[in-house]
């Protein structure tokens, strides 16, 4: 029962701070390209809450989905946040906005992080009833 609370709590937690990392994206100027805002819609975004979603139905795939969604969250995250230069990375940001860009930005490194840790554990520990092949 903790994993799957801790389940929950991870994902809303990250959906709130995406939504306050999206606002701190509209306060700096800095806007993703077509690719970059279907990626963030679909796996970031959708993929988590997908992933809770299912862990009702088989807890071992739901955790999964979203230990592998954060995964990919992480890794866009970093790279276009802290590693390649450019607009969105939070050095390169208009100084007004570069306090709660950087903020939400770290913070969602860390959300991503801990999807990705409670995903794992939550499909771990899966009941045997869980583990069952797909029908």
């Amino acid at each position: 029962m903790r994993t799957r609370i801790a389940l929950i709590a991870v994902v809303v937690i990250h959906l709130a701070i995406m939504a306050a990392h999206g606002a701190a994206h509209a306060q700096a100027n800095v806007p993703l390209g077509p690719i970059g805002n279907a990626f963030v819609l679909i796996v970031i975004g959708i993929g988590p809450v997908a992933g809770l979603a299912w862990s009702f139905v088989r807890l071992r795939e739901g955790s999964l989905i979203v230990a592998a969604t954060m995964a990919a969250s992480l890794v866009f995250g970093a790279v276009n946040h802290f590693v390649i230069p450019g607009p969105d990375h939070v050095a390169h940001v208009a100084a007004a906005a570069q306090v709660p860009f950087g903020v939400t930005a770290a913070l969602l490194f860390v959300s991503e992080l801990a999807g990705v840790a409670v995903g794992w554990v939550s499909a771990g520990r899966a009941s045997a009833f869980d583990r069952r092949s797909w029908p």
